[in-house]
């Protein structure tokens, strides 16, 4: 379609259609009437209509010609033809003359069309006053020119009228054509920078009533492109057909009332492409209205958000979620724990919070790798979620460690107790269940803490506490088990902070000691001796080893304590051996200082320094030494072995017990636990136990002491069954090492 885009186009056009309608119109007028003429005389009328046919159709012909010739040609044509008609027809014709003035005022301009209308004047009076044409003027009849002159000016008047209107008409519409051509440049450039915009924008018809479809008639590129619509099936259909079913209908609602209040709106929401694939769009609309009226339409700009939506719930779930099991983390579960508590405060119902801590899950990773760990866990927070119900709250706050917040409990403290911990054993049988990572079984176990915010004004840190406190007395009690909380457990966990902290300063305080306890054979003649620690307050208090010993195992004190013990009994050594009394001490090592990495070099170090000779030491190691990693363990033992150091195994009986390992170990010693021994010989069963210990270690060759000699029908028993050596109160109580040289200096026997 051609675009008219200025009033000189519109001419050019008007021009050509009226040629081609004179053409037709002067065709079928004229060729019958020109018999017609001629038979009537009228030749000459006929000969110029002839001609003027030809005329315009050469005109018609020859378009290359500048168009304004061929205007002139045309008004040529329309003047010969009015002075031909008035010659022969007369003053009927005289209407020829308005056409040059008008169509010259329409094809060119306002000056050509008044020059056009001045000729025609002139034409006029010269015809006239020359007597060629008559006016019929009443009383100017024999005045030919004062006649012509009358119809000159009448024709000017009517014509000037004409060809003005038409003039300022054109002129007007020639101005309103290039404000149109303008604006429509402006239109276009607009809409081509609309098209192009990254931001999807839309455009629809404004609409009254909640329900009424707004529709749309204008998409821009970047629409259609993230859509994937086509144009066609846009245009004039509701904005509802970008909407699905995880659209915020709370945002759409919002969008409807902002519309009704006919006021702009900016939101975020779900949109949906033609495929169905969902996209966050954050859109801004804005209402299109005349001044003071409402609005005809409405521009919606919509940006893709779906990455930066995307970025942000990752960034959530990384600050709220634990990566490894999905499930809430420890701050997101103190929100919601902190909520809880509130509740319960302000007497809103009661909840709960079980904290659990998988039971040998180090075992797992140790033998297993982390990966299988990792599994583990995985399978143990599904079990976990999959027990609890849907307005609970299952996390995991680390490690093996997971927290379960239970709601909506009886409002009544001791059926929301019984509640909670029947949720506990549900939890543990959920967890118990076969469970099997690449083709290797597993059972999962937990130590469970419970703990409810029952007390006014519990804090959100103080249940947790409470909580993890239970849990460790659940494992203290065996594993596997669910402990209620207690206010004494609160009490002994501080109390036992309390010890680790005054134990951490012990050793600088000087309040450590190593005390010695003899060791005899059957006859009583000092075989060697073991170091003892004790521990002295500044005030002169006592705190006993099975009290602080625990306490520096659980927090690794034992460490650096067993590293002092070790040179302590080197130191001890030197001493007795100066004093002629060479006896082999023995020292207890704890797993987990036998465990470090060093271990070896640390003892290698001591012995180097203090220049103690390693065969009088024996190391005494407990059974579940032999639990973990028995393979590092042999290995170590033969390196200590190696340099002189002989090894016992310490409460013998007691523990892990599986014989096999005896052969592998490079033991020296077994010592008999003082259980078996204390109600020796009367108890048939213990008695039976440590006469197949005597036999067993005189069959590998092994050094038996028995521990815990109190009587001596005890020592006289033993004496006559296996002759193993012998320690206890019945020869010695664990004395400074002073005291006990002043005891050795006092027997006899060793005197001489």
């Amino acid at each position: 379609m051609l675009v008219v885009s200025d009033i000189a186009t519109w001419r050019e056009r008007i021009f050509s259609s009226l040629l081609s309608v004179v053409l037709v119109v002067g065709t079928i007028a004229t060729l019958p009437v020109i018999p017609f003429l001629v038979q009537q005389g009228l030749w000459p009328v006929a000969v110029a209509d002839t001609i003027a046919l030809v005329w315009i159709f050469a005109i018609w012909r020859m378009d290359r010609l500048a168009y304004t010739v061929r205007v002139m040609h045309f008004l040529a044509v329309v003047y010969a033809l009015a002075i031909t008609l008035m010659l022969s027809v007369g003053t009927a014709s005289m209407s020829y003359l308005l056409g040059p003035p008008v169509i010259a005022a329409i094809l060119l301009s306002l000056r050509p069309a008044i020059l056009a209308l001045v000729l025609g004047a002139a034409l006029l009076v010269a015809l006239g006053s020359s007597g060629h044409v008559t006016f019929s003027v009443p009383g100017w009849q024999h005045e030919p020119l004062k006649a012509s002159l009358l119809a000159a000016l009448n024709y000017t008047g009517v014509g000037a009228m004409l060809t003005l209107t038409c003039g300022t008409l054109l002129k007007g519409l020639s101005r309103s054509l290039g404000d149109a051509h303008a604006l429509n440049g402006e239109l276009q450039l607009t809409s081509a920078a609309l098209a192009r915009l990254n931001d999807m924008v839309l455009i629809t018809k404004a609409a009254e009533g909640q329900h009424a479809t707004q529709p749309v008639t204008f998409v821009n590129d970047a629409f259609l492109q993230r859509t994937g619509y086509q144009r066609s099936e846009v245009l004039g259909r509701s904005l509802r057909m970008l909407l699905g079913p995880e659209t915020d209908q709370a945002a759409v609602a919002r969008i409807i009332a902002a519309m009704g209040s006919n006021q702009p709106c900016n939101i975020e929401l779900m949109s949906y492409t033609k495929s169905g694939e969902p996209y966050w769009v954050e859109i801004e609309m804005v209402p299109f209205a005349p001044a003071g009226a409402r609005a005809s339409h409405w521009v919606v700009v919509g940006r893709d958000i779906t990455q930066q939506r995307q970025a942000a719930e990752a960034i959530h779930r990384l600050a709220y979620y634990d990566v490894l099991t999905g499930l809430p983390n420890r701050r997101l579960l103190v929100e919601r724990l902190e909520t809880m508590v509130l509740d319960a405060n302000a007497g809103r119902g009661l909840g709960a919070l079980l904290y659990l801590d998988l039971d040998n899950f180090k075992n797992v990773n140790d033998a297993r790798g982390h990966s299988t760990g990792d599994a583990l866990l995985r399978h143990a927070a599904a079990r976990l979620s999959g027990a609890v119900r849907g307005c609970d709250t299952v996390a995991r706050i680390g490690g093996d460690e997971f927290v379960v917040l239970i709601g909506n409990l009886p409002g009544d403290a001791e059926a929301a107790t019984q509640a909670a911990l029947a949720m506990a054993g549900e939890i543990r049988a959920a967890l118990a269940a076969p469970l099997e990572i690449d083709g290797h079984g597993f059972h999962i176990a937990a130590s469970i803490g419970v703990a409810l915010p029952l007390d006014k004004g519990a804090s959100a840190d103080a249940l947790l506490l409470e909580a993890d406190t239970a849990m460790y007395h659940a494992k203290a009690g065996g594993r596997d088990k669910v402990a209620l909380f207690e206010k004494s457990m609160l009490r002994d966990a501080q109390q036992k902070l309390t010890l680790e902290h005054d134990l951490g300063q012990a050793l600088d305080k000087g309040e450590l000691a190593m005390h010695l306890q003899l060791q005899v054979d059957h006859a009583g003649t000092p075989a060697g001796a073991e170091l003892l620690m004790r521990w002295t307050r500044a005030d002169g208090s006592m705190v006993p080893p099975d009290v602080f010993i625990p306490v520096a195992e659980a927090s690794g004190l034992i460490v650096p304590l067993g590293h002092w013990a070790l040179r302590q009994a080197c130191t001890a050594w030197l001493t007795l051996d100066a004093a002629g009394y060479p006896l082999p001490l023995s020292v207890n090592v704890s797993p987990l200082q036998f465990r470090q990495p060093d271990f070896v070099d640390q003892v290698r170090a001591v012995l180097a320094e203090t220049g103690a000779p390693p065969q009088q030491l024996i190391f005494e190691v407990t059974e579940g030494l032999l639990i973990e990693d028995i393979d590092q363990t042999v290995a170590r033992m033969r390196a200590l072995s190696e340099m002189g150091i002989r090894f016992a195994i310490d409460d013998f009986g007691t523990g892990y017990s599986n014989l096999s390992y005896l052969k592998r170990l490079p033991l020296y010693e077994l010592k008999i636990d003082k259980s078996l021994v204390r109600d020796m010989p009367h108890d048939q069963n213990g008695t039976a136990i440590v006469q197949s210990v005597l036999a067993m270690a005189g069959h590998l060759g092994l050094r038996v002491v028995a521990e815990g000699i109190e009587t001596a029908e005890q020592a006289a028993f033993l004496a006559g069954h296996g002759r193993p050596c012998m320690q206890g109160y019945l020869f010695s109580r664990p004395m400074a090492l002073d005291a006990l040289m002043r005891q050795l200096d006092a027997r006899p026997d060793l005197a001489a």
